[in-house]
């Protein structure tokens, strides 16, 4: 049985934490204190708090992918339903693909995948055409923002 942990809710202290820890994961408990005007064990509380109840879920390097796999594709698989299972299985093990979305519609999937050279999306796409139709969009560029959705400024500041 899992055990479900109430969401809390968030006041303007606990978002400015987390639009600052967006913007910069090592952040000190002093600096977030700092920027969240309480002391450095309140922030530490409030930082805990926001972890134990599955808000922030983990603190990462943001790599510059695009630098290591100049080709990136969103690629949108149209597959039948008794080869959803497999096609999970194989999208799940293949390192090329960042991110995965299971979606409404005739597209069962919708993925995003980095390469080294067309040649190499080419052989990504042979492997998912074994349990559907893949449709593929080379990305031209993206901007990806650093930080999540926040409340308005009269939600943040409590009005």
């Amino acid at each position: 049985m899992t055990s479900h942990v109430e969401t809390p809710e968030l006041d303007a202290v606990d978002w400015r934490i987390l639009e600052a820890l967006q913007k910069d994961a090592r952040l000190s408990y002093r600096e977030l204190c700092r920027r969240g005007a309480l002391s450095a064990p309140a922030a530490a509380e409030r930082v805990r708090r926001l972890e134990d109840a599955g808000i922030i879920t983990g603190y990462r390097a943001d790599v510059a992918v695009d630098r290591l796999f100049p080709v990136t594709a969103i690629v949108r698989i149209n597959a039948p339903e008794e080869q959803c299972r497999a096609l999970g299985a194989c999208v799940k093990d293949l390192p090329e693909v960042l991110e995965a979305t299971r979606t409404t519609g005739s597209d069962r999937l919708v993925i995003k995948v980095v390469a080294h050279s067309v040649t190499h999306l080419d052989e990504v796409a042979e492997q998912l055409r074994r349990f559907g139709t893949p449709t593929m969009a080379i990305v031209l560029s993206s901007r990806r923002s650093a930080v999540g959705p926040v409340p308005s400024r009269e939600r943040r500041s409590g009005h």
